[in-house]
């Protein structure tokens, strides 16, 4: 289950997106600090063409953030991403599941709420976990890039998503 974020998730928000590992898989690998964050939050809250949503793990814990981007006025494309708790979801062995579930509702979303038709987004090459969870639920790879990240150049992958179907 996927709900809007608010004031109240900004601080549990910014801890889940400063776990080493969220770091690592991130285009942006530094620690966060609050002023960075809140400038992040206060930017996106007016803008319509953004939307940040928490993922309720088994519908009962916040445990995860899915934004999406690109989102004007009769687009049917746009871009998305996300991060989840992973500290409390390693904590209560619920790593795997909730990776499965946060994908599973934020392309429910996307096609059902959003009434996208596309939806694609951006992973680290060497992010082969995340790559395969992408085309296990019908992601297509469709392009590659190089990106600066964390003061070095790597690759990028798009990726893809068409049509409703069920996931």
């Amino acid at each position: 289950m996927l709900r809007p974020a608010t004031d109240h998730d900004v601080p549990a928000m910014l801890r889940w997106r400063n776990h080493p590992a969220v770091r690592a898989a991130s285009f942006t690998t530094h620690e966060i600090g609050e002023a960075e964050h809140a400038r992040w939050w206060a930017g996106l809250r007016g803008d319509p063409a953004r939307l940040v949503l928490i993922y309720r793990h088994r519908g009962e814990t916040d445990a995860g953030v899915v934004t999406f981007s690109g989102l004007t006025p009769g687009a049917t494309s746009a871009e998305w991403g996300y991060y989840i708790d992973l500290a409390g979801l390693e904590r209560a062995g619920e790593t795997l599941r909730a990776w499965g579930g946060v994908e599973r509702c934020a392309i429910a979303y996307a096609f059902g709420p959003l009434g996208l038709t596309t939806l694609r987004g951006q992973v680290l090459a060497s992010n082969e976990p995340v790559r395969l969870l992408h085309r296990r639920f019908g992601f297509a790879e469709v392009g590659t890039h190089r990106r600066e990240v964390g003061g070095a150049l790597v690759d990028v992958v798009t990726v893809e998503l068409t049509g409703k179907g069920d996931r």
